[in-house]
């Protein structure tokens, strides 16, 4: 054997001895048992509501719903087990309140629908809604398909602050999907950010926020800023664009750590 076949199966054993090395110790002094995670049990598919999960609109009523500017009874319309908007009805938003969680909720823009730009099946979810018309964090909902806009305006984008990684929308007339992490803000006791909000969402299955850091809540004019709160409501948008009135189905929410 040459010195150089003597100096690779010595760097060969070398190899062996450290990977040997390595695994000196008990297996066992990392594994973890306890605290043991909840059992939850899916939906039947994956847009189904899992066991742990609180249905929002089940195709039957708005019971869990509110109108945001009175909060009176939501007066959008429900038929053949989707909502429809009113936009004379205004905005409407859960009776109960959440900080962290993952929302599912399925979207339709009408076949044959009308305008362009902003002007074309706008509407918005508020993954945090506080106060009263468009106040919160809003996720876009717009028919972004085949039709220009600003690209943080565009469907998916977080309004007026990040557009989305990708246009992942379908034709209208087809539903649409949105699942959304949304980590809410800390604030401390004088109010100041402590930890900003953070958004995860995905787009008829393709990620189009990743993680991303809000600058604060959405504004149309001017910079996005925080003002402190706590536990908030989800809101939708009864947007008064000319265009024919989208429609939602199959909402529900996981709360989060």
């Amino acid at each position: 054997m040459s010195r150089y076949g003597l100096a690779a199966g010595a760097a060969a054993l070398l190899l062996v001895g450290g990977a040997c090395a390595q695994e000196i110790g008990n297996p066992k002094d990392t594994e973890q048992w306890d605290p043991k995670p909840a059992v939850v049990t899916p939906g039947a598919t994956d847009a189904a509501a899992p066991s742990d999960a609180i249905v929002l609109f089940d195709g039957k009523n708005l019971d869990q719903w509110v109108a945001t500017r009175d909060k009176g009874p939501a007066k959008w319309t429900v038929a053949d087990g989707v909502i429809t908007v009113n936009k004379l009805g205004g905005n409407i938003e859960t009776k109960r309140t959440f900080r962290n969680y993952q929302l599912h909720l399925e979207w339709r823009v009408p076949a044959g629908t009308t305008g362009s730009g902003q002007a074309r099946g706008n509407s918005g979810v508020f993954l945090a809604a506080t106060g009263n018309g468009d106040s919160g964090y809003e996720i876009q909902i717009l028919d972004s398909y085949q039709n220009e806009t600003y690209v943080n305006g565009q469907a998916a984008s977080i309004y007026k602050q990040n557009p989305p990684l990708a246009n992942a929308m379908r034709k209208p007339g087809e539903w649409q999907t949105y699942d959304v992490i949304w980590t809410a803000p800390v604030f401390d006791a004088a109010g100041k950010v402590t930890s900003p909000a953070r958004v995860t969402a995905i787009h008829n299955g393709v990620v189009v926020q990743n993680n991303f850091v809000l600058a604060g809540e959405t504004v149309y004019i001017g910079k996005p800023k925080y003002t402190a709160h706590g536990a908030s409501p989800i809101k939708l948008q009864a947007h008064g664009d000319p265009s024919p009135p989208i429609s939602f189905r199959n909402i529900w929410v996981r709360e989060l750590p």
